[in-house]
């Protein structure tokens, strides 16, 4: 069994944004880039899977869609214990532009279970996994907070409303994973540091596909006003900011 594990390099969480060219550009001077805090789950899971050898999960690759430039992201996947790496060498340029070509590396390599991160920590569109796994035509789940295999089984744990929902897929599938897929993300150790340098990361080119999303402009949230405390003793203040500038009532 072939796990894939498909992965965003985003910003690092701390990071100061900033735009550039009119506000329709990330200015990515200074930032440290990081692998998306849910990809990193799904790869630990992965891995958890690999070491269980009664799985039969013989291999973990991770794939990404990007420039050279996010190769050192990828190094660190490779260092945190994958085994081998692909990399479509393009600029997402939206969620159905990186699941186009994800879905092409699939085709190829033929996996059996193709994990994603409920969402990216960058745009937060939740949309990948999904594209995905319809360009394959295969079953996709979403809401994943754990998954087994057993006796060449998938056996997955979703999140529904008021509790959970255990259920088998037949693969291959793409699960897409939330809270509690891992319990913390897991750290490269120094051997896997040095074994990431000659672990191979293999470079496809980009499959012709037409964006489908056109970023205008972003804008910075307003500053938050400053905080007012209300007398518990007087309500009636609290009315009149709430009806005067809050207007919330």
């Amino acid at each position: 069994m072939k796990i894939l594990v498909c992965i965003s390099h985003v910003p690092d969480t701390t990071t100061k944004v900033k735009f550039v060219d009119g506000d329709t550009k990330l200015d990515t001077n200074g930032i440290q880039w990081v692998i998306n805090p849910w990809d990193e789950l799904s790869l630990t899971r992965a891995l958890e899977l690999k070491d269980d050898a009664s799985t039969g999960v013989k291999s973990v690759t991770v794939a990404h869609v990007g420039n050279a430039t996010t190769e050192p992201t990828i190094r660190k996947a490779l260092a945190i214990g994958a085994d081998d790496a692909i990399r479509v060498n393009a600029e997402p340029t939206d969620a159905y532009y990186a699941a186009a070509q994800l879905a092409e590396v699939v085709k190829k390599e033929q996996f059996d279970i193709v994990m994603c991160g409920i969402e990216s920590s960058d745009y937060n569109n939740s949309a990948v996994g999904s594209m995905l796994a319809e360009f394959l035509g295969i079953p996709s789940v979403s809401a994943v907070s754990n998954i087994k295999v057993e006796n060449g089984q998938a056996i997955i744990t979703r999140e529904i409303d008021g509790g959970k929902e255990v259920l088998t897929v037949p693969t291959p599938f793409v699960a897409i994973v939330q809270k509690g897929i891992a319990k913390e993300p897991r750290i490269a150790a120094m051997r896997g540091i040095m074994m990431a340098r000659t672990k191979p990361i293999k470079l496809y080119e980009p499959v012709a596909v037409d964006a489908l999303t056109e970023y205008v402009k972003f804008e910075m949230p307003k500053p938050r006003a400053a905080c007012k405390f209300v007398d518990p003793e007087n309500p009636k203040e609290l009315i009149t900011l709430l009806q005067n500038e809050t207007k919330l009532i």
